[in-house]
């Protein structure tokens, strides 16, 4: 049985800059942004924190095939997600099981 996916969108403390991902375990790799484990990354440079979107599927390979979709598009069409399932912008983190 595969593993499920998620695909995610973060942001920073003033929702100024976005970075979409794909993990098969979100809370630890979120928690690891949130950490800056990976110091010299993206989203340690610009802060990048805060748990606003996720999605998930059936297994990793739709979870890339939608972080791909995602990445492609418009930061509007990004906003858009976010706005329709968080438009108070909650750190979804610590709603995570």
């Amino acid at each position: 049985m595969p593993k499920l996916g998620f695909t995610y969108i973060m942001t920073n403390k003033n929702n100024t800059v976005l970075y979409t991902g794909t993990s098969s375990e979100l809370k630890d790799r979120v928690k690891k942004h949130k950490d800056k484990f990976y110091q010299k990354s993206f989203t340690a440079k610009y802060n990048i924190n805060k748990l606003v979107y996720f999605e998930i599927h059936a297994d990793m390979e739709s979870a890339i095939k939608r972080e791909k979709q995602i990445k492609g598009g418009s930061r509007l069409k990004k906003v858009v997600l976010i706005e329709k399932s968080n438009p108070e912008r909650k750190d979804l983190y610590f709603d995570l099981p």
